[in-house]
């Protein structure tokens, strides 16, 4: 649908909703703040409990933060769909928008129908590719150059519904996911606020999306971030800088479960030139190991690690782990299986 304003040229102040729970959230709730949007209330999830070092305490997602701090009230339902209460509030505070960013719940129909001018998501990605909860990582893993924000109306479903305004950005072969994720957190900001510029302008003109094109972007869990030393040294390298900084990419190294902080395809050193492509060394054997870095081999080559944390120990390189452990040259590193 085109959303029509009532006279071009003429502001139309909003009554805005707005859902959402991360840092990834913060800096579209902030835009809309500073562009003097009228915020009615922020929507998001419950405080989660984390063990500090004087016990248990409540640490509150920072979308609520952040509408605590300018005076905006907030609502952590357990469940929105099941929430009736909730949602017959939110009707009678009559907002004309709900923004939605990185809520984590399918919203039901009942909230839907709610507001004037529908419901407007920011999603991490170019739809229709990447639906779902983790589109960042996984446009990493799976090794995309470019990526970008969707601006949508939200139907029930999983980000299925009409495509308002894209911003697209490349990804850099050594980019991780912590990095992309502050990049395109900005970047849905400006998409939001140009999308609500456009509704207000009647020039908005939503696209249906091609369900031949779609892809899902799963749940991150612990076990994504185990590494396959069997892959292509490309398919190691993405699914570290994936998973980086969390839940991160672990091996077996030593006994022990050890993430691997950082990794690069370069040019290899003169004295693996034998070695490197020898098909009788087994993908996962370190080849190298020297002061900046080591060398393991994958099942087309080779890939460089520069940067370690075995458990229970602090970030360092493989050979300050190496001048107190048995890391060493022709050791084989295993996948993990534990959580």
């Amino acid at each position: 649908m085109i959303i029509m304003a009532a006279e071009r040229g003429i502001d139309i102040t909003m009554r805005i909703i707005f859902m959402g729970t991360p840092d990834f959230a913060v800096p579209s709730l902030k835009a809309l703040f500073e562009n003097n949007y009228e915020i009615i209330g922020v929507v998001t999830k419950t405080d989660s409990t984390r063990r500090g070092s004087r016990g248990l305490k409540e640490v509150p997602p920072p979308v609520k933060e952040y509408a605590v701090a300018h005076n905006i009230p907030v609502f952590q339902p357990e469940k929105l769909s099941k929430d009736t209460e909730l949602i017959s509030k939110i009707a009678q505070m009559a907002p004309d928008l709900i923004v939605t960013c990185a809520y984590g719940q399918i919203l039901p129909k009942s909230l839907l129908d709610i507001p004037k001018y529908g419901t407007i998501n920011v999603h991490g990605s170019l739809l229709p590719k990447y639906r779902g909860a983790a589109p960042i990582h996984w446009a990493i893993i799976n090794g995309e150059t470019k990526t970008g924000i969707t601006t949508m109306f939200t139907e029930v479903g999983l980000d299925t519904g009409d495509m308002l305004l894209k911003a697209e950005i490349d990804i850099p072969i050594d980019m991780t996911a912590g990095e992309l994720h502050d990049r395109l957190s900005l970047l849905g900001a400006e998409t939001l606020i140009k999308t609500l510029k456009e509704l207000e302008n009647g020039t908005l003109k939503p696209e249906k999306q091609d369900e031949s094109q779609a892809t899902y972007a799963p749940k991150i869990e612990k076990s994504t971030g185990i590494i396959d030393w069997s892959q292509t040294t490309l398919q190691i390298h993405n699914r570290i800088r994936g998973t980086t900084p969390w839940p991160g990419a672990y091996t077996d190294m030593c006994g022990k479960r050890t993430k691997i902080c950082c990794s690069k395809i370069k040019g290899y050193p003169d004295s693996l030139a034998n070695v490197v492509n020898d098909t009788q060394i087994c993908p996962g054997t370190i080849l190298y190991i020297s002061a900046d870095g080591m060398w393991v081999k994958t099942t087309d080559g080779a890939i460089f690690i520069n940067m370690i944390q075995p458990e229970c120990c602090k970030s360092m390189t493989p050979l300050q782990y190496a001048c107190g452990h048995e890391l060493r040259v022709g050791m084989k590193l295993t996948g993990c299986t534990k959580d």
